[in-house]
């Protein structure tokens, strides 16, 4: 690479840095003390995955969504999922034109670029499956005919870990869709002032600026693509993740999607942190919301009051680390 090659990449990254900052600014105009958070969000939009959110009602999860959705410029569409949502309606389906004596597609509420699947586990499974295709393959199919979906395409999906009654819970095949499972969390009393004045007149999100096009975002995501990542970290991945297969504490460890998933966050990550290529804690960093929504515990470790996280914790504490060796604490 020349002189003039570097400097345009360099120029491109520090833009792109840039970019990023001025979202997650944006987003904290409406999202008070939730910048960890926010950057996970960011991490899986980048890397071209889907959350899922899961928390106690009027925590923000679904101002999150609708804040990402404004500042980023993306087409936004939320479905509220309740027991009578059809499969068709995420979908979409055929209709009869009598003038035209042909049937004709109408798109359903996948096609777009930020879906928000409100309290999706409401939602029967039938309708909850019907995204799956949508999630894994950005596409849809209906009466024998594939539809694509927008690029980009995410999916963010809220559920209420409280309120059981009337609910499916999502299985393991759907769980392991989604890349990454936040937690919002109660704010501190001062961010909770904050929050309160902030809302004593207009609702603060009418005033966040579009800093992003879709355009934009292929963007970033094709430079996240690009981050560089050492053979010694591949390894890294798969060894955490292997752990999890084998931890006596569980009865079902991590697929090989997980490591995927981990790959490709660990990139984004390392993009949004300024870097064009990926450390070892980048890896740590993500670690735990990226796996474990997808593990299984055994009943004796429910007993004892053991976390997928804090089992997750330990088996960062005891794998080696690239260039390090082990850890002293879980990070």
């Amino acid at each position: 690479m020349d002189n003039e090659q570097k400097t345009n990449a360099a120029e491109e990254k520090k833009a792109a840095r840039e970019k990023i900052s001025e979202v997650i600014s944006e987003i904290e105009k409406v999202i008070v003390g939730k910048r960890p958070e926010i950057v996970l969000l960011l991490t899986a939009m980048l890397s071209g995955s889907h959350v899922l959110i899961e928390d106690v009602p009027g925590t923000g999860k679904t101002t999150l969504a609708a804040t990402v959705a404004k500042v980023t410029g993306l087409e936004f569409k939320r479905a509220q999922f309740t027991p009578d949502v059809m499969a068709s309606d995420i979908t979409g389906y055929n209709i009869y034109n009598r003038q035209r004596e042909e049937f004709e597609f109408r798109q359903g509420l996948v096609m777009c670029n930020l879906m928000l699947a409100d309290e999706i586990n409401r939602a029967s499974p039938k309708t909850q499956s019907a995204l799956l295709e949508a999630m894994e393959e950005n596409r849809v199919t209906v009466d024998g005919v594939t539809y694509a979906v927008p690029d980009p395409f995410m999916v963010i999906a809220t559920q209420n870990p409280t309120g059981y009654v009337g609910t499916y819970p999502l299985p393991e095949a759907q769980l392991d869709r989604f890349a990454l499972k936040i937690r919002m969390g109660y704010p501190s009393p001062e961010e909770e002032i904050g929050i309160v004045m902030a809302r004593r007149g207009a609702n603060p999100i009418d005033s966040v600026r579009n800093v992003l096009s879709a355009a934009d975002l292929r963007d970033l995501k094709a430079e996240a693509a690009e981050v560089r990542v050492d053979e010694e970290l591949y390894r890294y991945i798969v060894t955490l993740i292997g752990a999890t297969r084998k931890h006596q504490m569980l009865t079902l460890g991590a697929s090989p999607r997980a490591s995927v998933a981990l790959l490709h966050l660990s990139q984004a990550y390392a993009l949004i942190r300024g870097r064009d290529y990926v450390l070892p804690d980048d890896i740590a960093a993500i670690f735990r919301p990226a796996i474990a929504h997808r593990l299984m515990l055994r009943q004796d470790a429910k007993l004892k009051g053991k976390s997928a996280e804090e089992i997750l914790g330990e088996i960062l504490r005891l794998t080696d680390v690239p260039y390090k060796g082990k850890r002293k604490t879980a990070e």
